[in-house]
C-alpha cells in the first residue's frame, strides 16, 4: 500500500521555486509529494509554468489553506517576502521549508525563532550538499588536522554573475539584506556547519566600488541607452560570446530601467570580515562581485595540520578541479579527489532535493542555523557602517530570538 503523499503549497514561483520545489514534485518525486497550490502575484506566470496548478494570490493564504489543506509550505519568493510567508505558514500550523536566506534581518530571524517549534522550519542551504563540502566536513570531524583554529575563505563572483545582482531587486538592502545576507549567508552557514560552531563577534570592512553611480566603469548616465550599452565594459566582456546584460536591454521590472550604475544601489559589492566563533576558532572571509573568475580558495588551519582546496566554476573554469589536500603537521600530504561535482551548484542541488523529498541525511539547515547565517550577514553590514566590531549573539538576542547558543544542526 502506497503511503499517503505529503501535500505542499509553494509561496513564490521564482526560478529557484521552479527548479528546486515545483519541478521535482511534478516529476521525479510525484509519488512522495503533491503540489496542491501556488501563491504568487503573477497568475499568468503560474499558468504558463503549468496550467493544472491551483493559483492563489498571496493575500488568499487562508482560503488556500482551507481549500487545499497543505502539510508543508515551501517559500521561494523574493527575500523580503520570506518572513511574512514563513510566519503566516506557522500561524496556520504548517511545517515550512524556505529557500535561503531564511529572512533578511536579525529582527525577522528572531521572530521566526520565537514563533516556531524545533524542526518546524528548515532552510535549503544547498552548499552543505556539495560533494567537496561534505568531504571537508568528514575530514574535520575525523580530526584530520586536529582542533580547528581558523578558516581562510576567499570567494570570487565573476563579473557577469556579479553584475546580475545589481540589475535586480538584490541591489536594495531593504529587499535583500544586502549581499552579505543574500549571498554570504551561504558561506556563513557552510563554515558554521563545518565547525559545528556559532559565530560570536565580527569586524568587517567593505564598499560599493564596481557598481553604482560612482563606479569607475560607468560609461556616462547622460548617454543614450544604446551608447551606454556599447561602452559598458561588463557588457563588452561578454558580447563576443553572445551574452547580453539584461539591465541594458531596455525597460523591465515593472516599467523601470535598471542599470549597473543607478544611484539607488545601496549595498556593498566587496567586503571582508574577521569572525570569532564561540568555540575559539576564527574565520577570515572576503568576497568580491566583479572578479575575472568564479570560485573560491579555502584554507583550514588546525593544531595538527592544514586542509586546503580551491574551486573554479562557471565560464572561466579551468578544467579538472584540484583535490582536497590535507597537510599533516608531521607527515606526508594526502590528496582526496572529489567525484560527483557535476550538476547545479557544485553537484549540490540533486542530493539536496533528494534529502527534501526523498531519503537523505537530513542536512537541511534548521531555523537556528539559518538565523545565525542571516544575523552574521547583518552584523557584517553594521560593522562596515560603524567601523566597530559587532556582537552577533547580542544582535540575535536583542531581536527576540531564542538562546543564541542553542543546538546546531
Amino acid at each position: 500500500m502506497r503511503p499517503e503523499r505529503t501535500r505542499y503549497a509553494l509561496s513564490g514561483l521564482s526560478a529557484r521555486g521552479m527548479s528546486v520545489f515545483a519541478r521535482p514534485l511534478l516529476g521525479e518525486y510525484a509519488g512522495r509529494g503533491e503540489l496542491v497550490a501556488v501563491l504568487d502575484p503573477d497568475r499568468e506566470r503560474v499558468r504558463a509554468f503549468d496550467e493544472r496548478l491551483a493559483w492563489y494570490a498571496p493575500d488568499d493564504f487562508e482560503r488556500m489553506v482551507l481549500e487545499t489543506a497543505p502539510d508543508v509550505l515551501l517559500v521561494a519568493g523574493p527575500d523580503h517576502t520570506h518572513a511574512g510567508a514563513i510566519l503566516t505558514g506557522l500561524r496556520h500550523g504548517l511545517r515550512v521549508v524556505s529557500e535561503k536566506p531564511m529572512v533578511t534581518t536579525a529582527a525577522d530571524a528572531g521572530r521566526v525563532l520565537a514563533a516556531s517549534a524545533p524542526g518546524q522550519v528548515r532552510v535549503t542551504h544547498n552548499l552543505r550538499y556539495a560533494p567537496r563540502h561534505r568531504l571537508i566536513r568528514r575530514l574535520l570531524d575525523e580530526g584530520a588536522i586536529g582542533r580547528v583554529l581558523g578558516v581562510e575563505l576567499v570567494w570570487n563572483v565573476e563579473s557577469l554573475h556579479g553584475a546580475s545582482y545589481f540589475q535586480r531587486w538584490n541591489r536594495r538592502a531593504a529587499l535583500s539584506g544586502g549581499l552579505a545576507v543574500h549571498k554570504s549567508c551561504h558561506h556563513f552557514d557552510l563554515v558554521g556547519w563545518w565547525l559545528r560552531d556559532t559565530p560570536q563577534q565580527v569586524y568587517a570592512a567593505g564598499s560599493l566600488a564596481y557598481f553604482g553611480a560612482a563606479s569607475p566603469h560607468n560609461p556616462g548616465a547622460a548617454l543614450p541607452v544604446a551608447e551606454q550599452r556599447r561602452r559598458c565594459p561588463f557588457n563588452a566582456r561578454w558580447r563576443e560570446e553572445g551574452v547580453e546584460l539584461p539591465a541594458l536591454r531596455g525597460r523591465q521590472y515593472g516599467g523601470q530601467e535598471r542599470y549597473l550604475y543607478d544611484a539607488e544601489i545601496d549595498i556593498e559589492d566587496n567586503y571582508a570580515a574577521l569572525v570569532r566563533y564561540r568555540g575559539g576558532a576564527h574565520l577570515s572571509y572576503s568576497i568580491q562581485f566583479a572578479a575575472p573568475w568564479e570560485g573560491y580558495r579555502l584554507g583550514v588551519n588546525g593544531t595538527h595540520g592544514r586542509l586546503e582546496t580551491s574551486l573554479e566554476y562557471g565560464r572561466q573554469a579551468a578544467g579538472p578541479q584540484p583535490p582536497v589536500v590535507v597537510h599533516p603537521m608531521f607527515g606526508e600530504r594526502r590528496a582526496y579527489e572529489v567525484p560527483g561535482e557535476h550538476g547545479g551548484h557544485l553537484g549540490a542541488d540533486g542530493p539536496m532535493v533528494a534529502d527534501l523529498f526523498g531519503d537523505g541525511p537530513g542536512d537541511l539547515a534548521p531555523a537556528a542555523d539559518a538565523a545565525r547565517a542571516v544575523v552574521l550577514g547583518e552584523a557584517v553590514r553594521r560593522s562596515i557602517r560603524t567601523g566597530q566590531a559587532v556582537d552577533v549573539d547580542a544582535l540575535l538576542a536583542v531581536a527576540g530570538g531564542a538562546d543564541p547558543a542553542g543546538p546546531l544542526g
